[in-house]
């Protein structure tokens, strides 16, 4: 029986606490084997490329501006360098305008993009409904958007006049995440999730997770809604109260963005809680310097299912092209890889971020002809 026959099953005849109380059930065996089976296969290398292989060629010259939500953060600095390494390597102008992590700041940066009148805008981070008066004259003025992470949808979003937003699966990310976070806490965890209610995908991959947990056996202690951009003045204090109230029961936390766990380390410290020890921080993305860090010297980060943020700055350039050129998205989605203590050894390389060893940048290279 597979997890999904077997979680119907169970459903069915509500049979899911009383088999996990009885480890190891065989069935709950099965359910177990197919999360790990998850977690194998996107915790090995990414070496064979299967993106796009044709494509319009790229012309000389074109002047575009990434509007960054915020440059702090890991994710969204990784794609902007992603952006610029490609425009370079194409022969465009590449402007970056830092959103500075607040609603004002993107709407300023949105402001003096197209005051620039480019040939093309990156939305890098940020919910597309936020800037929706922006967005909606930046497409009457006939501007070229594609986007990462500024919808739950992967591809075109024609209702805000993007072309295509970049991604890795969120829910399948969220799975994983979820997934790795039940093994570790042999069948049992108890998880708080910290999300963002800003952005309607954080809300998608919170939901996931929860979802995930909860289907397992699993239990949510708390659903924490606190903004990424406040995640410095925020997570210390918020990490105190939390280990206060549910000590020890609290094994594991799940996050929407490596992000939240930038700030928790003190805290944990401070209650002697050690590096590896419960609560173990788990991450649906995004993959950044810090978390690998954390990662790699055991300190307050066990995961993060990391996106291939240059690839994806790669991609969002092809994509791009592909609408100036009047041509459909590509209908690539980039791949996600689980990072732990165990594989990171041969998957940070030196930059500290999951850069796949798939040739991508050849793939696109010969594309656009240059």
């Amino acid at each position: 029986m597979d997890r999904r026959s077997f979680l119907r099953h169970s459903a069915a005849v509500g049979a899911l606490p009383a088999v996990t109380a009885l480890l190891p059930h065989p069935a709950l065996a099965d359910v177990m084997a197919a999360a790990r089976a998850l977690v194998t296969k996107y915790g090995s290398r990414v070496t064979s490329w299967d993106g796009p292989t044709t494509g319009p060629r790229a012309p000389k010259g074109k002047r575009i501006v990434v509007l960054a939500a915020d440059l702090t953060n890991g994710g969204v600095l990784g794609v902007a360098r992603g952006v610029s390494e490609a425009g370079k390597a194409v022969g465009w102008s590449i402007k970056v305008i830092d959103g500075a992590g607040s609603v004002a700041g993107r709407s300023a940066a949105f402001g003096q993009a197209l005051a620039l009148r480019p040939d093309g805008i990156v939305i890098d981070g940020f919910d597309a409904v936020e800037q929706g008066q922006s967005m909606k004259a930046a497409k009457a003025a006939h501007i070229a958007m594609v986007s990462w992470h500024a919808s739950p949808v992967i591809g075109p979003d024609p209702a805000v006049g993007v072309a295509a937003n970049v991604s890795t699966d969120p829910m399948l990310v969220s799975e994983v995440a979820a997934d790795w976070a039940y093994l570790d806490a042999k069948g049992k965890p108890a998880v708080i999730i910290f999300t963002d209610s800003t952005y309607a995908i954080a809300i998608a991959k919170a939901k996931k997770m929860k979802s995930v947990i909860e289907s397992l056996g699993g239990t949510v202690l708390e659903w924490v809604d606190t903004p990424i951009a406040q995640t410095s003045t925020r997570m210390p204090q918020l990490t105190t109260a939390l280990l206060q109230k549910y000590g020890k029961r609290w094994t594991h936390s799940l996050a929407i963005n490596d992000l939240y766990f930038d700030f928790m380390a003190p805290s944990l410290s401070a209650a002697g809680i050690p590096g590896e020890g419960m609560p173990r921080q788990v991450a649906a993305g995004d993959g950044s310097k810090s978390a690998y860090q954390r990662i790699r010297t055991g300190q307050y980060q066990a995961v993060t299912v990391a996106e291939p943020l240059t690839l994806q700055g790669w991609q969002l350039v092809d994509e791009l092209n592909r609408a100036l050129a009047g041509q459909k998205w590509s209908g690539y989605v980039s791949p996600l890889h689980l990072v732990d203590k165990a594989n990171i050894a041969f998957d940070g390389g030196p930059q500290d971020t999951f850069d796949p060893g798939n040739h991508y940048r050849a793939a696109y290279r010969k594309i656009w002809g240059v």
